[in-house]
């Protein structure tokens, strides 16, 4: 017995910009998945789905125009691209290609994304960036945030905490680093506001008075550390 194809199976390379007859702008859109066309022809070649290559259609250049139009990235001040389960290579280049366009965005989400290297993206004017349950380990693969206040590192993998002052000339304000191993360095707290003198929050927890002052090295000779 064969199973018939789903009615979606038609479908499933379709981006919402490729769907005719409406009039959404990617800058009104909540939390848009983002997708390419799909495939390049030969890995559609390689993975036997010839049907697919022969109807997919080549875009004219008005199409073209008419897409770029619709997906208006550059107009977005505030955008949610989080949980986009970018499982092929197309669709992380595809991601990249739209992040780089965010010109103008100021609050961005991309919570739990698979995101390991961000390094080449520059986001000129994004004040609030939530980055959580991603795959991280520096400091130096986030993008390039010259006016961040406020950024969300939770649930990385960041190991140490070497790379943070170059945030040191930013305003950033508030830094969430909750379920790291950084957060289990000694002195922690110490080290993150020592780099940071702009700081005043760390993890949900204002800035504290100890937080401010080097660590009385006799009180650390004393200390028997247990692991």
């Amino acid at each position: 017995f064969a199973f018939s194809k789903l009615p979606s199976d038609s479908f499933k390379y379709l981006g919402w910009c490729d769907i005719e007859e409406h009039d959404v702008r990617g800058n009104q859109l909540h939390c848009p998945r983002v997708r390419e066309a799909g495939p390049s022809e030969e890995e559609l070649f390689f993975r036997g789905e010839e049907h697919t290559m022969k109807k997919r259609k080549q875009a004219t250049d008005t199409e073209k125009r008419q897409k770029k139009l619709q997906e208006n990235w550059e107009n977005c001040a505030e955008l949610n691209l989080s949980f986009q389960d970018l499982g092929d290579l197309y669709q992380v280049e595809n991601f990249k290609r739209i992040l780089r366009r965010l010109i103008r965005v100021e609050k961005l989400w991309l919570v739990d994304n698979s995101l390991t290297d961000l390094s080449a993206i520059r986001l000129p004017r994004c004040r609030e960036l939530n980055v959580n349950k991603n795959h991280f380990t520096s400091f130096k693969q986030l993008p390039k945030i010259p006016q961040i206040q406020h950024l969300s590192l939770a649930e990385n993998n960041i190991m140490t905490l070497s790379g943070i002052s170059d945030f040191r000339h930013t305003p950033l304000e508030s830094l969430i680093l909750k379920r790291n191993p950084c957060e289990f360095q000694e002195r922690y707290r110490q080290l993150v506001f020592s780099s940071l003198p702009n700081l005043k929050m760390l993890d949900g927890i204002p800035k504290l008075p100890e937080d401010c002052s080097p660590p009385d090295t006799r009180f650390f000779f004393k200390m028997c550390t247990i692991l």
